[in-house]
């Protein structure tokens, strides 16, 4: 929904330039056109159309959320062209966590400091009075105070934030209003075929994941790739191997089980059997020929490794478009000569070099054997995707220990006009995953983690954790008990959600401690404690015997009143949704997803204490009164937390 409305903006955005041109047509030829009355209707015609379509325009922004940093940012910013034209000073706008207000601004500083450097004497406090007397009347604002040496602080409107949280309730959780619907490259997860996932993985798929779930949710045109490792020396070796174990293999689909261990048998071979060695080296050129049997062989052996890939994308609702490297080989054939032609590349002892002014060392394009790298590909696939394929952005999910690489890789892009000013080009990079010893995770023998293997353990344990939670539910007398249906639900939930919110809690350019324990504790900021949450406050509109739907028909004829600091707190808390999506997609920092979700709660459990929603007669248990208004900000809290556990790949459950 949000990208049908980007692209009928940017179509209705289009249709403005166009009619703009025929007016300037129209202007232009009225000197020598002798027939004026009729050009001027026509143009007249085209300026209301010009009004119509921008009304249109502005009606699609509507649908969105206020993200109120950007908002109040550019009102600001419009005031102080005005009032200060030769001040160019960067005006930022946060939440203001203390008692002045509820956002806050210092640009008044940075203002006061241009001007004294063009020997204007004034100071921040002035200037931020200037600012507010010329902010004008904003219909959200309550008032503009300037506090300290020269802050200025904003007070939202309470009538506002209702009709926000009633908007919210009615419409539903939208994303912020985006500029311009980017086409966007997303390349994360990417292992290689013939070899099992393993820890990691993990990263690069989960934050990956979620980097794409945000910027497809604020309306970009995501395309999500799987690079995956699909070509090289490796698949010679293994097609060698398959020859002899499984001669009839291009007639009768071999029985290979576990194709981790065919690939360790085959690289035994490989490093003992110089012949294994020799005709493994000639089935890599077959392959690279187009051979009809070896390709069919590779294609077997990509197949079984793409369904047990599939298998773990599927247990953690991950979707990707897989990509291989063989995908760019005749494009790496193609870009070599043209690198050449265009003079990018030097010689340097058999091999083919770029060389990037500010870079240590130089990126191999070719070796001196005549082979293509790493390094070869990227650039095919950079070409691919910013030059054929006209993306606007590329991200790479990849671990930090890249970052040197990705470098010289964008910087090379640039250089050789892979890359325009415009587009943009950004690595995503992470910490490592350590075990409890802050270690790199391993299993007790030493090997690295396999990540069907870990998936399997968090599904035992988060079982065992819920069963026995519903046998001490059945000592109490069994209320409560959930179904065999709602503890396998329960337990996929908080399996998979607790791995990737404890992945996704910490920077991403952290390492961070993996355990168990920790993310299937109840308390504290894990997955389990925040979904735990979120059942309890969906228990509440059914404690008091009303449907969502009730709740709808309600909200729809009928303010939310907002009367306590606790309610309001909340509902400025809820609000802040949007401005939180923004900030995520400028830095593409998850972490500061699972912060808000933890404030959410954290607001809530305040507000629970201090209002009731529901009130019983204390003898006989009866409902004598609900307050309808706490219930619908119960309703919005819930719907802001499900699309912020939506936006993080978690799955939620009605009970637990």
């Amino acid at each position: 929904m949000q990208a049908q409305m980007l692209a009928h903006t940017e179509g209705t955005e289009r249709e403005i330039i166009k009619l703009r041109r025929e007016i300037e047509d129209i202007e232009n030829s009225v000197k020598v056109d002798p027939d004026i009355a009729k050009l001027e209707t026509q143009n007249n015609k085209l300026k209301y159309q010009i009004a119509h379509l921008q009304q249109a325009i502005e009606k699609e922004k509507s649908k969105r959320m206020i993200a109120f940093p950007a908002f109040f940012g550019e009102k600001i910013q419009t005031v102080v062209s005005r009032l200060y034209p030769d001040v160019n000073a960067k005006i930022e706008v946060g939440p203001n966590k203390g008692k002045n207000g509820d956002y806050q601004c210092s640009c008044s500083f940075l203002i006061n400091k241009e001007l004294s450097k063009m020997g204007q004497k004034t100071n921040p406090k002035e200037i931020a009075n200037n600012l507010s007397q010329h902010f004008g009347d904003v219909s959200c604002l309550e008032k503009i105070e300037v506090t300290g040496p020269g802050f200025l602080n904003f007070y939202l409107k309470p009538n506002f934030v209702s009709s926000q949280i009633q908007d919210v309730l009615v419409n539903g959780v939208r994303a912020p209003p985006c500029n311009k619907r980017l086409k966007v490259f997303v390349d994360f997860s990417s292992p290689n075929i013939a070899k099992e996932m393993h820890v990691g993985h993990l990263r690069s798929t989960i934050i990956g994941d979620t980097v794409s779930r945000l910027l497809e949710f604020v309306g970009h045109d995501v395309h999500r790739v799987n690079h995956l490792g699909d070509w090289g020396t490796q698949f010679g070796m293994l097609i060698a191997h398959l020859q002899d174990q499984f001669p009839n293999y291009t007639t009768e689909s071999p029985p290979i089980e576990n194709l981790q261990a065919f690939y360790k048998e085959s690289k035994t071979r490989f490093d003992q059997d110089p012949d294994f060695k020799a005709r493994a080296y000639k089935c890599v050129v077959s392959l690279q020929g187009g051979d009809e049997d070896i390709i069919k062989g590779w294609k077997l052996i990509c197949g079984i490794s793409l369904a047990e890939f599939n298998k773990i994308y599927e247990r953690l609702d991950i979707r990707l478009d897989p990509v291989g490297e063989s995908f760019y080989q005749k494009k790496m054939e193609e870009l070599v000569p043209e690198l050449e032609k265009a003079g990018h590349l030097q010689f340097s002892e058999g091999c083919k070099l770029i060389f990037v002014e500010g870079q240590d060392v130089p990126m191999m394009v070719v070796k001196s054997d005549g082979g293509f790298t790493y390094d070869t590909s990227d650039l095919a696939a950079i070409k691919y995707r910013m030059v054929t394929s006209e993306a606007d952005w590329g991200v790479y999910v990849v671990d930090s220990g890249q970052g040197l690489h990705f470098d010289l890789l964008f910087a090379a892009a640039r250089k050789i006009g892979l890359v325009k000013p415009e587009q943009k080009l950004d690595h995503v990079g992470f910490g490592v995953v350590l075990g409890e010893d802050r270690k790199k995770f391993k299993t007790r023998s030493g090997d690295t983690v396999k990540l069907k293997d870990l998936l399997d353990e968090g599904l035992q344990r988060a079982e065992k954790k819920i069963r026995d939670k519903e046998e001490i539910k059945k000592e109490k007398g069994g209320a409560g008990l959930l179904t065999e249906e709602e503890i396998i639900a329960c337990r996929d939930a908080v399996t998979y959600g607790c791995i990737k919110f404890a992945d996704l809690t910490c920077t991403r350019t952290n390492d961070y401690v993996f355990s168990f324990d920790k993310m299937l504790d109840d308390k504290g900021k894990t997955a389990v404690y925040l979904l735990y949450a979120l059942t309890r406050i969906r228990s509440i509109a059914r404690n008091a015997g009303k449907s969502n739907i009730e709740l709808l028909d309600h909200a729809k004829q009928n303010p939310v009143n907002l009367e306590h600091e606790a309610e309001l707190k909340l509902a400025k808390t809820l609000l802040r949704f949007a401005e939180v999506i923004e900030e995520i997609t400028g830095t593409l920092q998850p972490h500061t997803l699972c912060n808000y979700l933890y404030d959410i709660s954290t607001d809530f459990t305040y507000f629970y204490d201090k209002c009731y929603c529901i009130q019983k007669d204390r003898e006989t248990g009866e409902i004598v009164k609900i307050h309808m208004d706490r219930l619908l900000l119960c309703e919005a809290t819930a719907q802001v937390m499900e699309k912020c556990f939506n936006l993080l790949g978690i799955k939620t459950v009605s009970r637990m």
